[in-house]
């Protein structure tokens, strides 16, 4: 919970394991601001955009971790009026105070530009904590969606509406390639750098939002064991995500992504080896994740040649993102 960012950490007998424990009721002398408190930064956007809040008020709402990655952790808060919000809390900071809140508010304008893409609502920075506050979506990411259905050993979204999320996905990264400046005071604007499934959340209608645009050029990526991280790729995919901050690794990474929503795991191995000819005549029939012949079987073929198009190891042979909302539209008709 959001409290632990105020607790001390105590060094633990085995193996230099760090325990954290205690409220934050025990370490008010810790707030700062005005009355021991102090106000998160309005960003104007989102749907809850008239909400007040505090820091402390914020880190006694929260109900639990959502998610954990290597830039920080990801808490569900829930105000006592019921307004309930995602705060992302980042691990270490690649800038200062004051670009941070630069950066903050430049990534909320472009939020509230494109309906694809997860508002800003709210950030703070503090002693130690920094966060910002995002719209909260009940039904999760995609990466839960995906990981949910598999633990029980059935099909959690069927073909029409994994197209259509994967559309929406497109739809958010072409935003950010074409209407997003390149450079903007030392940050670039028309990069994501961070595109994966626990990064797409879905909304009850099964439409989907991109969250995260730029916050990897606000904190560092931190090194975590496994045990931590809550959410993360299928086996075959997790070693293969890009960090490089460019277009072309966002549309890597959402080539990834594709596969991981149409065949999941059970992609076969090496797939960035194989022509779509090879995977026709070996095990695709057995790779889809969903119930799926005729037409739309030819359909999540087509999307699959999306993703190996996206995957191939020279950038320079990569789609744009133009090309890839093209195909997929082509793919949804044919």
């Amino acid at each position: 919970m959001l409290s632990r960012a105020y607790t001390k950490s105590r060094k633990s007998i085995k193996e230099g394991e760090q325990s954290k424990s205690g409220s934050i009721h025990d370490y008010e002398d810790c707030l700062v601001g005005f009355n021991g408190d102090l106000p998160l930064i309005s960003c104007g956007s989102g749907t809850n955009r008239g909400v007040r809040m505090t820091m402390k008020e914020v880190l006694r709402s929260s109900v639990g971790v959502m998610g954990e990655s290597r830039l920080g952790l990801t808490d569900k808060v829930v105000l006592l009026k019921g307004d309930m919000f995602a705060v992302k809390r980042f691990r270490k900071l690649r800038v200062r105070r004051s670009e941070f809140g630069k950066r903050v508010e430049r990534l909320a304008h472009f939020s509230t530009l494109c309906e694809y893409l997860v508002p800003i609502t709210a950030y703070l920075y503090a002693r130690r904590i920094k966060f910002v506050l995002c719209d909260y979506y009940p039904m999760g990411s995609l990466a839960d969606l995906l990981a949910g259905g598999r633990r029980l050993g059935h099909t959690a979204l069927n073909w029409k509406q994994r197209l259509k999320i994967l559309l929406d996905i497109a739809r958010a990264i072409s935003f950010i390639h074409t209407e997003c400046p390149p450079n903007e005071r030392n940050m670039q604007m028309n990069v994501h750098g961070n595109i994966k499934p626990s990064n797409v959340m879905i909304n009850i209608d099964f439409s989907a939002r991109l969250s995260d645009h730029g916050f990897t050029q606000l904190a560092k990526h931190i090194e975590v064991s496994d045990v931590q991280c809550q959410q993360k790729p299928p086996p075959l995919l997790e070693n293969f995500y890009s960090e490089d901050l460019s277009q072309k690794s966002d549309i890597f990474n959402f080539g990834l992504v594709i596969i991981d929503v149409v065949a999941g795991s059970r992609f076969p191995a090496g797939f960035r080896k194989r022509s779509l000819d090879e995977i026709k005549e070996g095990a695709i029939g057995h790779c889809f994740e969903f119930a799926v012949e005729g037409r739309e079987r030819r359909r999540a073929l087509q999307v699959l040649d999306i993703a190996l198009a996206c995957t191939n190891p020279l950038p320079e042979a990569r789609p744009s993102i133009q090309q890839i909302l093209l195909s997929l539209g082509n793919a949804c008709h044919n």
